[in-house]
């Protein structure tokens, strides 16, 4: 599943296209992804203008002229291609930006395809189908499900050790299992948990209640484990998101963060930080995929 990073750089990479941009035409070639696509979806998009494309969480988030947001979410394997010209022989013409999780692209799981007023084409494949799109009028947005519930954003400025502190208190709960809770930090997912917390030297088996005090304010490991986050947050964002299912960012590179994990998926490999001489261990948490130094995360 993409987090944080990647819907990102999707989103930058996107809103050349789509931003301040009318859509002329929209194909519809399904009823349903993960849900039903709205009724009326492709006649309620065309000739709407979309006026800002946002992120929250790992949300997609394009605000409509016409009042209402289109939410789009990638799912597992949800991608979209950028066209410049359809049809066009020419590569230049041909491929702007390819943001792919899946291991293909076959033209039969293009289930949504944006031709925009300026001659762009926006193609969303999903073979797995676990993405979705809804419509939702703007004034309603922050009491729809989906984002009522979401916790602050991690590179915003309300993310803080007091804010951690606060929530945490009390909370026996691991401390990864906390972290990756979408209600306390939106976006935030396994793998930048577990390499946050490893620059943090925090143990993902530790208690929530371990980020604040007895008397609720925030223990002094509280503020480098938001460093931390923040910084590997940006660090994967400027080198293009991770690639573990194949993404590509706007110039058709893929993402290069994989290749700075520290404890993720390295299993049975040394510990990055010197001297230390323990070994990344695996472990399961929520059914998740933990991975950490016992030694040197205490």
């Amino acid at each position: 599943m993409p987090e944080l990073p990647e819907v990102e750089i999707v989103r930058r990479g996107l809103e050349p296209v789509l931003g301040l941009a009318c859509f002329a035409q929209v194909e519809q070639r399904r009823a349903d992804l993960r849900f039903d696509l709205p009724e009326g979806f492709a006649s309620r998009l065309s000739g709407q203008k979309v006026e800002r494309l946002e992120r929250r969480a790992k949300y997609l988030l394009a605000h409509l002229s016409g009042g209402e947001v289109l939410l789009m979410h990638l799912g597992m394997t949800g991608r979209f291609t950028v066209l410049s010209k359809p049809r066009s022989a020419k590569p230049q013409d041909r491929l702007l930006a390819d943001f792919a999780y899946a291991a293909t692209s076959n033209p039969k799981h293009d289930h949504v395809v944006f031709h925009m007023e300026h001659g762009a084409v926006v193609t969303y494949n999903d073979p797995r189908r676990f993405g979705f799109m809804l419509l939702i009028p703007k004034a309603e947005l922050p009491a729809h499900p989906l984002m009522r519930r979401l916790g602050v954003e991690p590179l915003g400025p309300a993310l803080t050790p007091e804010y951690l502190a606060q929530h945490a208190a009390g909370k026996a709960r691991d401390l990864k299992v906390f972290l990756a809770d979408q209600r306390v930090v939106a976006g935030l997912g396994n793998i930048y948990v577990c390499e946050a917390l490893f620059r943090a030297r925090l143990s993902p088996k530790r208690s929530a209640a371990s980020l604040a005090k007895k008397n609720g304010v925030p223990a002094a490991h509280t503020a480098a484990l938001v460093e931390s986050v923040r910084a590997v947050l940006k660090e994967s964002i400027a080198a293009g998101g991770s690639s573990l299912r194949d993404y590509r960012h706007a110039d058709g590179r893929t993402g290069s963060f994989q290749e700075a994990f520290a404890v993720y998926g390295r299993q049975g490999q040394p510990c990055a930080w010197t001297g230390c001489q323990g070994s990344v261990r695996r472990i399961v948490q929520s059914g998740r995929s933990t991975f950490f130094c016992p030694k040197c995360q205490r």
